[in-house]
């Protein structure tokens, strides 16, 4: 059960401040995901189905042989950069301080 102090708690940490009417949406989906849970764990025989983890039978039948190849020089490749620094592209800052 997720409380409103869990969801500030959450979202504090991972730096996504939440409005009010966001934190009651996600407890109200979050009521809904806990009332189906308990609907699935009312199905009798349901401790006996194994879980999965992928909804289809995934299988790899055969995979290329890895071979190395000759890459682009360097030269060539920063020729399409707008800025570098040294042998590096250079990319604006897109976080803060």
């Amino acid at each position: 059960m997720f409380t409103r102090e869990m969801m500030i708690d959450y979202a504090d940490k991972l730096l996504i401040g939440l409005s009010e009417e966001e934190i009651n949406t996600l407890l109200s989906e979050f009521d809904v995901i806990n009332e189906n849970m308990e609907l699935i764990d009312k199905i009798p025989g349901i401790e006996k189905v194994e879980p999965q983890s992928f909804p289809t039978d995934y299988t790899i039948s055969s995979l290329r042989e890895d071979k190395a190849e000759e890459s682009l020089p360097i030269e060539d490749i920063l020729k399409n950069c707008d800025g570098q620094i040294d042998r590096m592209v250079e990319v604006p800052k897109v976080v803060g301080e």
